[in-house]
């Protein structure tokens, strides 16, 4: 019973110890927090040596399908979102105001010209 009760609180004594300090309760560095093991960056992107001067680079299989369909892409939603159909309740409403002021003033002619009439 006394070794479960050591081994309880060895645990808890780890367990709280590294609750406390950032990065665990090991001391010196984590393998998370070390440096690494270059010396420096290569500062190669994808870590590809570049070709050699007067070269270009030889494209990959996947390139040309990928920016063609890219650049479709671009072209079809800048061309539909620009073309789509204004259907905003604002212009709707803006519209049926203009039809009833059109109508108002019809009417109020055809009243002016029936009373002009009458005379």
């Amino acid at each position: 019973m006394a070794t479960l009760t050591n081994a309880s609180a060895m645990l808890r004594r780890r367990l709280l110890q590294s609750h406390r300090t950032r990065g665990g309760g090991s001391s010196g560095q984590s393998r998370w927090t070390s440096p690494g093991h270059e010396e420096r960056p290569k500062g190669l992107f994808m870590n590809r040596t570049p070709p050699p001067p007067g070269q270009s680079r030889k494209w990959e299989d996947w390139e040309l399908p990928c920016y063609i369909t890219s650049f479709l892409t671009i072209v079809i939603l800048g061309v539909g979102l620009n073309a789509k159909p204004d259907l905003t309740i604002e212009t709707w409403a803006h519209e049926k105001a203009l039809e009833r002021l059109k109508l108002e003033t019809i009417n109020l002619h055809a009243n002016n010209n029936s009373a002009s009439d009458s005379e």
